[in-house]
């Protein structure tokens, strides 16, 4: 039988917030962090502080939250084959121009919460497809690096493991992101949080796209061009669990 959800109007435009997780057997993974993003995503649309959350335990898949002004569900579905298939195999990614200055959002902007508002992201995922790529980099006016529709970017250059700081470039702070970065020095590498330009990322030794359930993949083209693929990538899923 498949559970309905009642929704409201204001529900079906995007008014509301979400997170979502990996669900491990010992239940699921950065939960604190995650519920934290969701209380502060929560507060920049004015939403009271979400209800607590009793997590499931002994089951695997993706948990997601989902919290409006009329509904708060917490639900299990299984984690889809394209997420094992871009974390075993890497990503096609292109890059494209967000038409925003890093940084520089209207007062009213929410870009960096985590809002049921995905529609553009979606849609820029499925413009990669028509293109043969798998996801897309989003820059801004400026030509510096942002994010993915559904990920955050993470480079290796050297011993300097990096990705962009959500704060000064306006975008939503990446869970796994930062918590990879907190794993840098145990592996010998320098956690770093910085603006990068599409040249200078396209330099790095390696990039990445990470999120919850992804963990992290490799992007094994850029705009088109081949990278070569990277022994951290099979050390960095170890180490973060997957």
């Amino acid at each position: 039988m498949n559970e309905q959800i009642l929704v409201s109007p204001a529900d079906l435009m995007g008014d509301g917030v979400f997170e979502t997780l990996h669900l491990r057997p010992s239940g699921p993974w950065l939960l604190d962090q995650h519920l934290d993003r969701l209380a502060r995503s929560a507060a920049l649309l004015g939403l009271p502080p979400p209800p607590p959350v009793t997590p499931p335990a002994g089951q695997t898949g993706v948990m997601r939250i989902i919290y409006t002004r009329n509904l708060f569900h917490v639900g299990v579905t299984p984690i889809p084959e394209q997420v094992l298939r871009e974390r075993r195999d890497g990503i096609r990614v292109l890059s494209a121009g967000l038409g925003v200055s890093a940084g520089r959002q209207p007062p009213w902007s929410l870009s960096t919460a985590k809002t049921l508002s995905y529609g553009t992201n979606f849609a820029a995922r499925r413009w990669a497809a028509r293109h043969r790529a798998d996801d897309v980099i989003w820059t801004a006016i400026e030509g510096q690096v942002l994010e993915a529709p559904t990920a955050s970017v993470v480079w290796l250059a050297g011993d300097e493991l990096g990705t962009v700081p959500w704060e000064e470039a306006g975008i939503l702070p990446g869970i796994t992101a930062a918590h990879l970065l907190s794993l840098a020095p145990s592996v010998g590498l320098r956690p770093v949080q910085r603006m990068i330009t599409l040249p200078e990322l396209a330099a790095a030794d390696t990039i990445w796209l990470t999120s919850s359930v992804r963990g992290l993949a490799e992007v094994v083209t850029l705009d088109g061009v081949n990278r070569k693929r990277s022994p951290w990538t099979a050390r960095f899923l170890r180490l973060l669990g997957f």
